[in-house]
């Protein structure tokens, strides 16, 4: 999301004992690990035209995004937060976590310069990798951001800059500084070929990884056009693909319609939408990108709107963009952040359950008719003690139990659409009680 900064319940007892938590987990971690292994084998995901695919399967998603995995996982005493984040999203039937998979230059840095890496931070991300699949959990793995937030473009046209290479001091040469690109590709390429000390698999091999995405909310505001992102999508997509065909692949758009598709320009916020250089059509239809993303935050693009007005505008969005994916992509339409915040002024908790609510009832219907609308990723989940990590839209569930009914029942009324894969065991659990 554009604004971003940088947990434990009576519903799971064993939340509340952090410190036994941490101190089971650094005694019998890899022991737990290793005996957990043989129980978490999973397939890779793929794609049938509109629809992701496991096993034959359609497979819709129920999922959050915790950006912080990683970050968390270099200190050995916030490693704990990880496991328990992550057990608690599969207790919860949740099937795909979102996290970055970048941080570049600064504290805990994984890229520290162009093509200089922290074995430590690998190492978490080993880390993360292993945790999620030894609880069942997918990732889908961010490489690099828009944001300056854990270094993004910026951080690599100041490495150019600094080296006296770069064409430009515009955060926007990113996209097209064949310097850049280089170190960028080296990046991706990198993490792609890197076999995770714990597991022993290569990344591009783990069918835990869900999927890659490219960039989190590409923006290329100096080219209102859209020529010079899309450029950059179809080659950084196509790199992708000669290193890794085993894993899907997106862009991380936020949704938002350009010039090139004049009929749709009306569903967007308001008229600045179509001059960031991002186009939701065109991009995904880049030959390598397997599905489309989208972001929903009606309340940063409609701040002073009232609260029944942005839902039926979120119904709009959602429901453009899965026509747009069953007739002009042929591609599984994905919305892998949205958010309430609490900051509005008329802001009641309330709100955000009618929010969710309306977000899982249009997937829940896309589920149902086999249509384009493949799931959707809640933004953003913390165990507690972690408010210096949050924002005003990250939410620990099960503080409020009709927040965490209605995420849990979203996970088992899919589940019965689909069927529920033999592996999944805290699903099944989940979905017999709710019976």
């Amino acid at each position: 999301m554009q604004k971003m900064v940088a947990g434990n319940g009576l519903l799971f007892p064993i939340f509340g004992f952090a410190s036994c938590v941490a101190f089971i987990y650094m005694s019998f971690g890899d022991f737990i690990l290793t005996n957990h292994q043989e129980h978490r084998e999973l397939s890779f995901v793929e794609r049938n035209g509109t629809q992701f695919m496991v096993d034959g399967r359609a497979f819709y998603i129920n999922g959050w995004n915790s950006y912080w995995l990683m970050d968390h996982s270099v200190d050995e005493d916030r490693k704990p937060r990880v496991s328990a984040m992550l057990e608690a999203g599969a207790k919860m039937g949740l099937t795909v976590c979102r996290t970055w998979a970048f941080n570049d230059g600064g504290y805990n840095a994984l890229q520290v310069s162009p093509g200089r890496f922290d074995e430590r931070v690998l190492r978490a991300l080993d880390h993360v990798i292993a945790e999620a699949r030894q609880h069942g959990i997918r990732l889908l793995l961010s490489l690099v951001n828009n944001l300056k937030a854990y270094g993004g473009k910026t951080q690599y046209v100041n490495w150019a800059w600094e080296e006296g290479i770069g064409l430009s001091s515009s955060n926007d040469s990113f996209f097209f500084d064949p310097s850049i690109k280089r170190y960028f590709k080296h990046y991706v390429k990198t993490l792609l070929t890197r076999e995770n000390t714990i597991t022993g698999i290569e990344y591009r091999n783990d069918p835990t990884i869900f999927a890659w995405e490219l960039m989190n909310e590409p923006r290329c505001m100096s080219d209102p056009s859209g020529d010079t992102l899309q450029d950059w999508i179809e080659e950084m997509s196509a790199f992708v693909k000669t290193i890794d065909k085993n894993h899907l692949l997106t862009v991380g758009l936020e949704g938002f319609y350009g010039p090139k598709n004049p009929k749709r320009l009306a569903v967007n916020p308001e008229s600045w939408a179509s001059s960031l250089g991002s186009d939701f059509v065109r991009n995904s239809k880049a030959p390598a990108i397997d599905f489309a993303s989208v972001h929903i935050y009606p309340d940063h693009w409609f701040p002073h709107q009232e609260f029944e007005d942005k839902l039926k505008y979120v119904s709009k969005w959602m429901l453009s963009h899965i026509e747009d994916g069953h007739y002009e992509l042929n591609k599984p339409v994905f919305f892998t952040e949205f958010g309430l915040s609490n900051l509005n002024k008329d802001f009641q908790p309330s709100q955000r359950d009618r929010f969710y609510k309306t977000i899982f009832d249009i997937i829940y219907k896309s589920s149902k008719r086999k249509r384009a609308g493949a799931g959707a990723l809640i933004w953003q989940l913390f165990v507690e003690g972690m408010d210096e990590f949050n924002d005003d839209f990250g939410i620990v569930p099960w503080e409020r139990e009709s927040t965490y009914r209605i995420l849990t029942d979203q996970s088992c009324r899919l589940a019965r659409i689909h069927g529920i894969s033999p592996q999944n065991k805290y699903l099944k659990e989940l979905c017999l009680q709710r019976q």
